[in-house]
């Protein structure tokens, strides 16, 4: 197969977005949050989980922790009853402790909007940090997951496993202003369509503009 010229993917990279907008035309965080402290603990809690699970278990967690001097006075032992259903819970519940501990001393208790201050945060990586910026802030970002990741990949826009590298790629090819978008909507349809063991090539609408395509 030829190589593709950098003009030709990014036609073919706003052909791909304009799919995914009319798919998904209202994409946005699966997570339910009210503040940047309740997206940030969701956040934290999703990886590795669904954000089904997540959502059933963060609204007695909020009820009981509501902000980050609330959390900060908790020891792991007190959080873990309420996300034992999650994943990793008790790494998690020492990740949460310790991040708002270090709120309250650094930030007087709110959630910085910079990603140098939050990935500084336990158990705060760099996806998790721009799902913040995105959707607590607005500021443009692509939180790159398994799910954008593995699409970036069989769409040929990224060739890296590297999530760093593959953030790097993406926005090379789409504009600033789409950048929330297309995280969102490539995680949408990597559950529902472009699944990670059987993708449903079959009735996938983007099929004509994937290399990786199987129909």
């Amino acid at each position: 197969m030829p190589r593709e010229s950098r003009a030709s993917k990014r036609e073919r990279a706003a052909r791909v977005l304009a799919g995914l907008k009319e798919l998904y035309p209202d994409a946005a965080t699966e997570l339910a949050f009210r503040t940047p402290f309740e997206l940030l603990v969701a956040t934290v809690l999703s990886a590795q989980a669904t954000d089904v699970s997540v959502n059933r278990a963060t609204p007695e967690l909020f009820a009981r922790f509501p902000d980050a001097p609330a959390l900060a006075a908790a020891s792991p032992e007190e959080v873990e009853p309420f996300i034992q259903t999650i994943g990793l819970y008790h790494a998690k519940a020492r990740n949460l402790t310790a991040a708002a501990r270090l709120l309250v001393e650094r930030h007087d208790g709110a959630v910085p909007d910079t990603l140098q201050e939050l990935t500084a945060l336990p158990g705060v990586g760099r996806k998790t940090a721009n799902v913040v910026l995105a959707n607590a802030f607005g500021q443009p970002t692509i939180a790159v997951d398994t799910h954008v990741g593995r699409l970036a990949r069989r769409l040929g826009f990224s060739r890296h496993e590297d999530p760093d590298k593959v953030e790097r790629d993406l926005q090379k090819l789409f504009d600033e202003d789409d950048w929330v978008y297309v995280h969102h909507g490539l995680i949408l349809h990597g559950r529902r369509v472009c699944k990670a063991r059987r993708p449903e090539c079959e009735r996938c609408p983007l099929c004509g503009d994937c290399p990786s395509c199987a129909a």
